[in-house]
């Protein structure tokens, strides 16, 4: 059972995780490689992260059955999200992915049999009808097929949190390490099948994928999930589409719409007034 300093922490290392998370756009768009290259070369660095840090805390790689099935999950998050921005709008991709809290809550009452609050239930559905707003100029019917994708990866990324709350520090940082590395294993092959001009705008934009983006808030995710349950993990992650217009904004000047300020304020409220009614719950000494 976590305490309230140790989830205190958890909360502002998986804030700072998804904080990171949300540059994907901006460098996305400098490398003029094919998604599936993107997405196996940054994997590949953000392994080398990973296998930097078990080194460093002297953590030993476990191939187990939990490790192997949780990077496997990994890896079909980062695909089906690189395939749906492929096949759909930026925004529906981004939307659909977001379903994840609702699958960890329909997979942990039938799986792991356990029961929410009310005050989870509502905001899981506000945050969700936030992010929805949050894009509602650029929401369009899209490609079914891509559409299908996000929302398989939101899926994915609800079996990712799930299962790497529930594990031991090793296996949960081994199998981190697998999903990149069977991303990369995918992906890489498609720098000798596809056009891949290198350049110091695009090699230097892969490396801050690889590591600023996503190696190192992995990372901070590895360590924050001990103490920061699954659900907690996904409503947090939602600061990652909130902060992608931010950084739009500040590198292109493109001014968000007045849907996509309601939006904002919408999942900041809930997210803040959800975590302060937990810290208030941890303090009782009543389970969350």
């Amino acid at each position: 059972m976590a305490t309230k300093s140790t989830e205190r922490r958890a909360i502002l290392l998986m804030a700072i995780c998804a904080s990171l998370w949300s540059i994907a756009g901006i460098f996305i768009k400098l490398i003029p490689w094919h998604p599936l290259t993107i997405a196996g070369a940054r994997s590949l660095l953000a392994a080398g992260c990973m296998a930097v840090y078990l080194g460093a805390c002297r953590m030993h790689m476990r191939i187990n059955r939990t490790s192997i099935v949780s990077g496997i999950f990994t890896c079909l998050t980062f695909l089906g999200f690189v395939t749906a921005n492929k096949y759909t709008t930026a925004a529906n991709a981004i939307v659909l992915q977001f379903t994840a809290p609702v699958f960890i809550l329909i997979l942990s009452a039938i799986f792991l049999k356990q029961r929410f609050a009310r005050a989870d239930l509502i905001t899981v559905f506000l945050t969700l009808c936030g992010i929805s707003l949050f894009f509602f100029d650029q929401l369009a019917p899209g490609n079914l097929f891509g559409n299908l994708c996000a929302i398989f990866a939101g899926l994915m990324m609800a079996c990712m949190f799930l299962l790497t709350g529930y594990t031991d520090p090793e296996s949960r940082m081994s199998g981190l390490l697998l999903g990149h590395l069977f991303t990369a294993i995918v992906g890489i092959p498609a720098a000798f099948l596809t056009e891949t001009t290198m350049s110091p705008t695009a090699i230097g934009s892969i490396l801050v994928l690889g590591i600023v983006q996503l190696g190192i808030p992995y990372v901070l995710y590895g360590i924050a999930v001990k103490d920061c349950p699954p659900l907690v993990c996904s409503l947090l992650s939602a600061i990652e589409p909130l902060l992608n217009p931010v950084w739009v904004f500040l590198f292109t000047r493109e001014a968000p719409g007045v849907f996509a300020l309601l939006g904002g304020a919408v999942v900041i409220l809930t997210i803040t007034a959800w975590c302060v009614w937990r810290d208030h719950r941890v303090a009782a000494g009543n389970s969350v």
